[in-house]
């Protein structure tokens, strides 16, 4: 399933905590982008149609929940970018942000650990 960047940043709000009417989603989206209701009402109802969130009835109003949960929106975004850009390979990607300096010694230090733990699983 894919999820535009603006429809993650309403899956942002609905992650943080559920369920959230549309009117919610808009207060908490007020103070950090210019969109006017109507266009975070259009993503909520795309994001349904995606199959993303649900829609509960209550009273005159619906209460908005994600079915997709962001780890799994997260495996399917850095999977895609991951094949995209370095052809499926971890190493080219850890090795592309460590010859542009951004890689910090706390950063090497958990790869380390990592590396050491996954291969110590095996």
């Amino acid at each position: 399933m894919q999820i535009s960047e603006a429809e993650s940043q309403v899956m942002e709000v609905l992650w943080s905590g559920s369920p959230h009417t549309a009117e919610d989603v808009v207060a908490a989206l007020s103070s950090q982008q210019q969109w006017q209701e109507a266009t975070i009402k259009t993503l909520l109802n795309r994001l349904l149609k995606k199959g993303a969130v649900r829609a509960e009835k209550e009273g005159r109003r619906f209460l908005y929940s994600p079915l997709l949960t962001r780890d799994q929106w997260l495996a399917a975004e850095s999977g895609s970018m991951v094949e995209r850009l370095f052809g499926g390979r971890i190493a080219p990607l850890v090795a592309h942000f460590g010859q542009h300096g951004k890689l910090s010694a706390g950063d090497l230090e958990d790869l380390k650990r990592l590396v050491k733990e996954l291969g110590d699983g095996k």
